[in-house]
């Protein structure tokens, strides 16, 4: 069977999500797949780790708590970003510490589901490369550097890592951007590995926060990450996506009833969209918005 290792960081606040991620990943996965999870568990409390677990009746897998030492990221927790970012986020640049008998691994941010068998994506060829990723949404940063990539979704190879000692390359950058650090692990990711970056087609990593805020405008996401503020649990919020988060909570121990989900998302994506022309009422001019309605429903790519 293949083995395929998989990453995922949460608290206990986020161990929801991070249930949803499983459930998508056990629900789309190759009956020869052997899937190993390793949570990095940042205060998960007992009845959500059996949630968690409960998940293995989907398809049988291992699953893994790693209990994480604070203490091992008190430089991060100097950085000055966005409010919603947890220390958590962290956590994945001492993956190759926190599993020495692993030498690849998919991480994976919590806001994301899974649409499809990842053995493709855990065997790639990395050749001389450190991870590998899709490119980011953020097209500020791209005209910086045109192989940013989005962190929510890496394959990491470990081995590298600890032979080249990037973990260390990270905290020292850490350490003297520490006042300047805007974006966090991404930012601090793709400066110390910039060069040995191996991207990926853009269906691995779907970045969404609105119908047209989209990294790629496709009615086949092999995975959707839904970033920014526009979480699909977060009420208001138009994101074209919604609906295969709640497709894959149906599958957990945090399902909700399928009248109050369906009335929900109507009201939720009612509310999004009066909230999208408030926050941009000259939407209806931007190109950018036929082009998310022609990909979408005309040329459905």
């Amino acid at each position: 069977m293949d083995k395929i290792n998989v990453g995922i960081a949460c608290d206990n606040n986020y161990s929801q999500y991070a249930g949803v991620v499983i459930a998508s990943i056990l629900t789309n996965a190759n009956e020869n797949s052997n899937l190993c999870f390793y949570i990095l568990d940042g205060g998960i409390n007992d009845e959500n780790k059996e949630k968690i677990i409960s998940l293995k009746r989907i398809k049988d897998c291992e699953i893994n708590f790693v209990q994480i030492d604070e203490s091992m990221f008190d430089e991060y927790k100097k950085i000055k970003t966005h409010a919603y970012i947890s220390i958590a986020t962290y956590y994945r640049l001492k993956l190759a510490t926190l599993l020495p008998d692993i030498d690849r691994i998919i991480y994976f941010d919590c806001d994301m589901v899974v649409n499809k068998d990842l053995a493709d994506l855990y065997n790639i060829d990395f050749g001389d490369n450190i991870v590998a990723g899709v490119k980011d949404l953020n097209f500020r940063m791209l005209r910086k550097n045109p192989s940013y990539t989005n962190a929510g979704m890496l394959v990491m190879n470990l081995a590298k890592i600890r032979e080249q000692n990037i973990e260390t390359g990270f905290l020292n950058y850490t350490k003297e951007h520490i006042d300047t650090i805007k974006m966090g692990d991404q930012e601090i990711i793709n400066e110390v590995v910039k060069g040995k970056i191996k991207l990926l087609p853009d269906k691995w990593n779907v970045q969404s926060s609105n119908f047209t805020n989209r990294s790629i405008y496709t009615n086949d996401p092999w995975i959707i990450h839904y970033v920014g503020k526009q979480k699909p649990w977060i009420f208001g919020n138009w994101n074209y996506y919604t609906e295969y988060y709640y497709r894959y909570l149906k599958l957990t121990p945090w399902k909700i009833d399928d009248k109050e989900e369906k009335d929900y998302i109507k009201k939720s994506k009612i509310k999004g969209i009066l909230g999208y022309i408030k926050y941009r009422p000259l939407f209806m001019l931007r190109p950018r918005f036929y082009k998310a309605l022609t990909d979408t429903y005309i040329l459905k790519k």
